[in-house]
């Protein structure tokens, strides 16, 4: 009976109530109480704890510096019950300009370095002190302005916020992980940030976009560039999201890149290691050599060599940015504690309302701190008075009472605490109350009472005096603008065939597949060695930075960068082990050139169309269907085209026609049959189809045509040109008797034999 009395008393609950529960009430903890930062004084716990910590201990900015052990171990014994090293790291990261943006703690000793910020010395070997800026975090804390609470285990009391005079929470930022959510503050340039402010206090009913006239972004620690456009900060403003990217500086030193500032929270030594890998990896062949230069006068300098005065270094830098941390982005996400003790993630205009109004009860309170203090004061200045003007009745009363307390209250009508006033006057200083002084005293004391009162019931007034403080902390802390924020392109990385070396060579490929490159244009490739059985069959010139096409005899391309391509000392290497082309078909063509070059791409079945090279690239190995061909037919080599707008094409037949059509009637097509060269009829008789027999780029004012049938040639010049140009829906015109079973026909261009 006894047992089950005890176990009606024990308290049941559903494991997942509890599981549940429990997860709430921790993450609420980390979320109010360790990672998010308030938006009053910026400053999360263990920071607001230490601040506290040192203060209380004497460490102000005029006093000597102590072993940070001191500070860690009272923040730790006193306030926060947390691991040591983690305070620690939290004291370190306020101390380190590279870090905060107005550091709260002066630290004295190896407090880590840009380079690598976590190299700071144990806490027994550093000393620290309170930066003169923690000024404006203290000086109105003992002056009735914030709440106070029990400190871990109820022996001290410890401030719930501190009374900041300015928006700390912009001014350093803050980051942080809790459960469920984060914290990602920039810091901000304290000049804008106040005129913000004052803006704000001024026109209640302004814009973020107007705001951002005088908070134009974020502003850290490091002169290296903000480079996010304009619309972007102001969506940042706008939602309280968004990424901010910065970017190194750079200048021209004796024909070396030297890197003068790194985006913030950026090792140069990381940097360093990152473009040396790309040497190594020949990704940067135009760099000799890299170094760190970096010392106590020139906190980052690192020196890029290139190889010759002929380097873009603007390119090389642009390829740095996209491919190192020359350049990064850094999220924003302004989440952060609110007025009403709730996190939210909030725009600019409401995180400096809700800071303007702390700040409004911040000061109310400190007036009216002040105000009452004032109101004591005068209050017992009366009774001092009475007690001046009758002293020796005073001082028989006190002679003569064993109680005088009340017979002074009753005889003078005085407070109790004008009478306890009056009796904790020593005898030697009752000589000293004099009249005179007593009245000035509570003349000049009225004067600011009523001033306070004034104030405290003047809105107009109170924002005034918050405009005049902001500005006097503006005179006394704030600084110029470190990080410029400019219009930037976006960086690229360099493509491969950037990388490589823009060589002239041959591309040889023969009848049964096989391809091999050799430099130069000098090369015959009719005298090289081929395999038994097989033969050349197509030759093209270019640059070994360009990508090779190669075309097979079903009408699929084919591509490859021309420098991987082996060279002629030997046979080559079979195209079928890059490619995949159809069973029992050939490659029959070979090309390339520069991206943006024009093709004519035709078939002997007399169709054709205009197309860029870069549309004839393909990435698969299968390659991809460009030109699409009628039952029988085969492709004609592709001609360059020089200039779409002057130059013709000249079709033969083997019906003996020639036409000459301008170019610009061909369509510019990515792909298919094309459209007919000339108005060829669909059979020439009942046996044989007619077909193109000779394909050819002209410009007729300028150059030649030569039509070739055995021994005898036809030569054809401008006036004669003019003569078969016609529209490429016509037949064209039959050539003279003995020149229509046409052989070849050639173009020349006596220009440029001058």
């Amino acid at each position: 009976m006894k047992t089950d009395l005890v176990l009606e008393e024990i308290e049941r609950q559903p494991l997942h109530q509890f599981t549940e529960q429990a997860y709430l009430d921790y993450a609420m903890y980390v979320i109010l109480d360790r990672a998010l930062p308030h938006l009053g004084d910026g400053l999360k716990p263990v920071q607001r704890r230490i601040i506290y910590s040192m203060s209380d201990l004497g460490l102000k900015a005029d006093s000597k510096h102590k072993k940070s052990a001191r500070t860690v171990g009272d923040t730790l014994g006193r306030f926060h019950p947390h691991g040591d090293m983690a305070c620690y790291e939290a004291m370190v990261l306020m101390a380190q300009p590279f870090s905060f943006r107005y550091p709260l703690v002066d630290g004295q000793g190896n407090w880590g370095s840009m380079d690598d910020p976590k190299s700071f010395a144990a806490m027994r070997y550093t000393e620290a002190r309170l930066a003169a800026y923690t000024d404006v975090l203290l000086s109105e804390l003992g002056q009735g302005t914030v709440d106070w609470q029990p400190n871990f285990d109820n022996t001290l009391e410890e401030p719930t916020l501190l009374p900041a005079r300015l928006p700390n929470v912009l001014l350093n930022g803050t980051m942080g992980i809790a459960v469920g959510m984060a914290t990602d503050i920039p810091p901000h340039n304290l000049c804008e940030v106040a005129e913000a402010c004052i803006y704000l206090l001024k026109h209640p009913n302004v814009g973020i976009a107007d705001l951002r006239a005088y908070l134009p972004g974020p502003d850290y620690p490091t002169e290296a560039e903000i480079i996010t456009p304009a619309a972007e900060l102001l969506k940042i403003y706008e939602t309280g999201n968004g990424s901010i990217r910065m970017r190194a500086t750079y200048l021209r030193e004796n024909g070396d890149i030297i890197i003068t500032a790194l985006p913030h929270q950026t090792s140069g030594s990381k940097i360093i290691v990152q473009i040396a890998a790309q040497m190594t990896a020949k990704k940067l062949p135009m760099i000799e050599d890299v170094r760190d230069e970096s010392d106590h006068e020139n906190p980052v300098r690192l020196v890029i060599v290139p190889r010759s005065n002929r380097v873009n270094i603007d390119s090389v830098m642009t390829h740095l940015f996209a491919t190192t941390d020359l350049e990064r982005s850094y999220r924003v996400n302004l989440n952060m504690i609110g007025l009403d003790g709730r996190p939210q993630v909030k725009n600019l205009k409401t995180l400096l309302s809700e800071w303007l109004e702390y700040r409004h009860q911040t000061v109310r309170r400190r007036l009216q701190y002040r105000l009452d203090k004032i109101r004591n004061r005068l209050h017992l200045l009366e009774g001092l008075l009475i007690a001046y003007l009758n002293i020796d009745e005073i001082i028989a009363i006190i002679r003569e009472q064993d109680k005088p307390k009340p017979v002074l209250m009753n005889k003078f009508g005085l407070s109790e605490a004008q009478a306890d006033a009056i009796l904790e006057l020593r005898l030697r200083q009752l000589a000293k109350l004099e009249e005179i002084k007593i009245r000035g005293e509570q003349e000049e004391l009225s004067k600011e009472r009523d001033a306070l009162e004034e104030t405290l019931n003047a809105e107009n007034k109170l924002n005034k005096l918050i405009i005049k403080e902001i500005r006097a902390d503006v005179n006394k802390y704030g600084n110029p603008r470190r990080s410029p924020i400019v219009e930037r392109e976006q960086a690229q990385a360099f493509d491969d065939t950037a990388l490589i070396s823009s060589d002239p060579i041959t591309v040889i490929l023969s009848a049964k597949g096989w391809v091999r490159a050799t430099k130069g244009h000098e090369v015959d490739p009719t005298t090289l060695n081929y395999k038994a059985g097989d033969e050349f069959a197509d030759v093209y010139r270019g640059r070994s930075n360009q990508q090779v096409v190669f075309i097979d005899a079903s009408g699929r391309f084919y591509s490859a960068p021309a420098h991987t391509l082996p060279t002629a000392r030997g046979q080559g290497e079979p195209l079928a082990g890059r490619f995949t082309p159809p069973n029992g078909i050939s490659f029959v063509h070979v090309l390339l050139g520069e991206p943006d070059a024009f093709y004519l791409l035709a078939s002997n079945a007399g169709y054709g169309f205009v197309i860029k090279l870069e549309d004839m690239y393909a990435k698969s190995k299968a390659g991809k269907r460009i030109l699409n061909l009628p039952q029988g037919a085969k492709i004609l080599p592709p001609l360059l085209i020089t200039d779409l707008e002057t130059e013709h094409y000249a079709v033969a037949t083997t019906a003996g026609y020639l036409g000459i059509v301008p170019l610009s009637e061909l369509p510019r097509l990515a792909k298919g049959k094309g459209v007919k060269l000339l108005g060829i009829p669909i059979k020439r008789n009942k046996t044989e189809k007619e077909t193109v027999v000779a394909l050819r780029l002209l410009k007729p004012a300028k150059d030649i045509l030569t039509v070739h049938v055995g021994k005898r040639h036809l030569t054809l010049k401008a006036r004669d040109i003019e003569a078969y140009t016609g529209e490429r829906s016509r037949r064209g015109q039959k050539l003279p008797r003995g020149f229509q079973n046409i052989e070849r026909v050639e173009v020349t261009h006596p220009e440029s034999k001058l």
